[in-house]
């Protein structure tokens, strides 16, 4: 946390003035995607997330982002935009910025889960003091480890000849690490994909993740009869709070088993160990943000767990950029990064976040070290 390194307040000049909030929005908006998105439980075609904007005295403006998740954190735009404009924002008006290792835990006094309301607060109270400060954001909340990071590119097309086509397009612009999308098709045909996308990728790193869409039976054999092709991971295919499948999934097969829906806290990843998982996925919005999933990286560091960093389909720059920032905190993140602003057809920022040689680069800027276009703001924000 932050308050474990020893600071009561945050930079912002010589002076070390006060950073006073004068106004706090919660801007609900309906981002496009490039094509539907399908999942088990769900069919995405626009993002429905909430930003919040935080403007300064001086006119320093901060962003945050959070994508709605009714069936991973129960989060709607409703209740997000609710809690951020009727219980955060309240608290925040007239307070300094700079004070927030003392305002974060006075907010989740305040109004408890909320995990995207709260991460896209603290998302914008960073940005708005690396900007003051002139600070990137990971140089508020951590050391760098790493300045660049590879991203996934998911799969989820109806035949193994789509995904082929995709993937071999994607790698065309860079992408080198893919994700099937498992857990809606008939089984026997999720198995044959896995096996045409390794024999047209054989050395591309390729996991596979089920959101829960799996029972155990189909995920032991999706795990055991998908061995040759290699996945690097399978992820989470039993229901988020069925630990006991868990246990008598990784006792059944050697395929490494990972958890995303399953986590939202620090005593979930525990338990997840415990079960014999092999990695877990961390999303700010699960976790409640930036700070909190720093520690959640050195935890899993801790108890020998695998990494997977990611941000919630589809969110924009600002959220990938936060993303990008913990991706380049945490210890480790070897099962890859999911940045998903990629997958709209329109962004919110002026210069979208760039995959080049492969990476995508830490911005050099402050805060998040994105520009917001406002007017792209207002063309998607609904009423």
């Amino acid at each position: 946390m932050l308050e474990k390194t020893g600071r009561t307040t945050f930079p912002v000049g010589g002076d070390d003035a006060p950073l006073t909030i004068r106004r706090v929005d919660a801007i609900p908006v309906a981002l496009p995607l490039k094509a539907p998105m399908k999942m088990a439980g769900e069919t995405i075609t626009a993002a429905q997330n909430i930003l919040v904007r935080i403007e300064a005295g001086d006119g320093t403006v901060g962003w945050g982002e959070a994508a709605s998740a009714p069936t991973m954190t129960g989060d709607t735009l409703g209740g997000l935009t609710a809690a951020v404009r009727d219980y955060l924002a309240p608290r925040l008006v007239g307070q300094d910025a700079r004070q927030w290792p003392a305002l974060r835990p006075a907010l989740h006094r305040a109004l408890l889960g909320n995990g995207g309301a709260h991460s896209a607060v603290e998302m914008a109270v960073l940005d708005l003091i690396g900007r003051a400060s002139g600070k990137r954001l990971i140089d508020l909340v951590a050391k760098p480890r790493r300045e660049a990071v590879k991203p996934m590119w998911l799969l989820g097309n109806k035949t193994a000849e789509e995904d082929v086509a995709e993937a071999h397009v994607r790698q065309q612009e860079g992408f080198d690490f893919f994700k099937l999308k498992i857990g809606v098709k008939p089984l026997a045909k999720e198995i044959a994909i896995a096996f045409a996308v390794r024999e047209a990728l054989p050395k591309t790193p390729l996991c596979a993740d089920a959101n829960c869409g799996l029972t155990l039976a189909d995920a032991r054999k999706y795990a055991e009869r998908t061995r040759k092709a290699r996945l690097m991971f399978v992820e989470q295919p039993l229901a988020y709070d069925d630990f006991a499948g868990l246990r008598k999934l990784t006792r059944a097969t050697k395929v490494p088993i990972g958890v995303d829906e399953a986590i939202h806290s620090f005593a979930d990843i525990v338990s997840s160990a415990r079960a014999g998982a092999s990695g877990v996925s961390l999303k700010l919005i699960k976790l409640g943000g930036i700070t909190a999933a720093v520690e959640a990286g050195k935890l899993c560091q801790k108890l020998g767990l695998s990494v997977n960093i990611a941000a919630k389909i589809a969110e924009s720059s600002i959220s990938s950029a936060a993303a990008l920032h913990l991706a380049c905190a945490v210890p480790k993140a070897d099962w890859g990064v999911s940045l998903t602003h990629f997958y709209l057809a329109d962004d919110i920022v002026k210069r979208p976040l760039p995959l080049k040689n492969g990476l995508v680069a830490l911005p050099a800027g402050p805060g998040l070290g994105i520009e917001v276009d406002e007017a792209a703001v207002e063309r998607f924000q609904t009423r």
